[in-house]
């Protein structure tokens, strides 16, 4: 029997165990603690008949188990999966060799990159990439407003770049699967070259207009009424613009320099995504003409304003 009966867990859930979130959802929390994944990886399950995996986490042997234990009996007819970073995707082709169910996602790991990403990257000028999936390769492409049914079910696609450039959100009713781009419990870490400042933002505002009456976040708690959240998010982005500006007011700084003053009290274990966020916001300011990268576009350049 699978209740349809939303229990929102407002503490960390057990591993392993399905929890019903929403009508029609169960969360299992994958065994991947850490300080950028909180107490796991959610993955959820959508559907009463035939089902969606939304997630399916990292490749961990136990993490499987547990999903396909909740499955029970119920056929998957997909696997959707936000973006290919490890820890939302690593699982993804274990258990479609499981279910055969066919894996749907935006595309290759780098698909969607800014140009001015693509080629930083390639020229190794750029470091970032963290946690990425390499070997990450849908077998169903989809893109902003394409639908996905089941049985008893249908979502809607979402492209959400910024935290990451195939970044997808799954609408399913007043419910909102938002991966990393939205969490309560921390705010999404931007690193290039998979991440971007601009998009980010362009997100957020289209989510806000959306106004989904939660969200399911990639880790974490489930998040009510999401808009205060976006628009706290947006305003902490264009804030920490500010500083960065204001920071290269009087001198041209490096990313690392410009971190030791905007971000003088967080701790050390946190400073490299830091660091990183930072870049994010000089490229984008770069890109928008209002700083010039000496002697050119990189992380250890120095910046400084037009």
């Amino acid at each position: 029997m699978h209740s349809n009966e939303a229990k929102v867990p407002m503490s960390r859930p057990d591993v392993g165990i399905p929890v019903y979130v929403a009508a029609g959802v169960q969360v299992i929390l994958a065994p991947n603690p850490g300080a950028m994944t909180h107490w796991g990886t959610n993955s959820y399950i959508v559907g009463n008949k035939s089902v969606a995996v939304v997630d399916p986490g990292p490749a961990d042997a136990s993490h499987l188990a547990a999903l396909m234990k909740a499955i029970g009996a119920r056929e998957v007819s997909h696997i959707l999966v936000t973006h290919a970073h490890a820890d939302h995707s690593a699982g993804a082709a274990a258990l479609s060799n499981k279910t055969g169910a066919p894996v749907v996602g935006f595309g290759l790991p780098d698909e969607g990159r800014r140009k001015v990403m693509q080629h930083l990257a390639e020229a190794g000028d750029l470091g970032g990439g963290e946690g990425l999936d390499a070997g990450f390769s849908p077998d169903q492409l989809v893109r902003d407003g394409d639908l996905i049914d089941g049985a008893d079910w249908s979502i809607e696609v979402l492209h959400l770049p910024g935290h990451f450039a195939g970044h997808l959100g799954f609408q399913f009713g007043e419910t909102l699967f938002s991966g990393d781009h939205v969490m309560d419990w921390s705010s999404s870490i931007v690193s290039p070259p998979d991440g971007h400042i601009g998009d980010f933002l362009a997100s957020c505002h289209k989510v806000i207009r959306r106004n989904p009456s939660r969200c399911l976040t990639g880790h974490g708690a489930p998040l009510p009424a999401p808009r205060g959240r976006l628009e706290w998010l947006v305003e902490h982005r264009l804030a920490r613009e500010a500083q960065i500006l204001d920071a290269l007011a009087e001198t041209g700084l490096t990313a690392q320099q410009i971190v030791s003053r905007v971000y003088s009290d967080i701790p050390e274990t946190v400073r490299p995504a830091a660091a990183r966020n930072v870049l994010a916001h000089l490229i984008d300011l770069w890109e928008r003409s209002l700083i010039e990268a000496i002697p050119h576009i990189h992380q250890n350049a120095v910046f400084r304003l037009i």
